[in-house]
This record gives C-alpha cells, structure tokens and sequence, in this order.
C-alpha cells in the first residue's frame, strides 16, 4: 500500500475508473450476445433492433475510450455483416 497522499488517492481513482470501465465491456459483451442470439434464432427484425441498441453501447464505449472507437465500429461491420448473410440465405 502506498505511503504517499496523491498515491493512494491515484489508487482509489484506479479502482473506480477499473469498476467503471469493466461495467461498460460487460455491457458491450452482453448486447452483443443479444443480437447473436437474435441471429441464430433467424428473427431478423429483433436482430436490426438489438444491433441499433448495440451500436449506441459501443460508440458510447468508444467515446469514452472504454474501447477504441475503430473496435467499436469494426463490431458493429461484422454484426451487420452477419445479419445481412442471414438475410441473404433466408431469401
């Protein structure tokens, strides 16, 4: 532990910034499933919604530099990657 004042108020700020930051990848991990899952079930207007819900989690992520902002938009690319196949092999 450190002896120092602005040490242990660098270590408190660490601790919220982790908590804070691992909150959001949770979120980003959790409606990302969501429109997998929407994929396989083939409902594929469930899967547009659930991808536009995702977009917005991860640009907010990657506005606040939870994430890169270009990982955030490559997700979104291979999400709408594979709805479109799925929307392709449907028809």
């Amino acid at each position: 532990m450190a002896n120092i004042a602005s040490n242990q108020k660098s270590i408190r700020q660490t601790k919220t910034r982790n908590l804070r930051n691992s909150i959001a990848r949770s979120r980003i991990r959790t409606f990302r499933n969501r429109v997998a899952n929407a994929i396989k079930s083939g409902d594929l207007e469930l899967a547009k919604k659930e991808l536009s819900l995702f977009a917005s989690v991860a640009d907010k992520a990657g506005k606040k530099n939870v994430i890169h902002k270009n990982k955030a938009s490559r997700l979104k690319g291979r999400l709408a990657k594979s709805i479109n196949a799925a929307a392709a092999s449907k028809a």
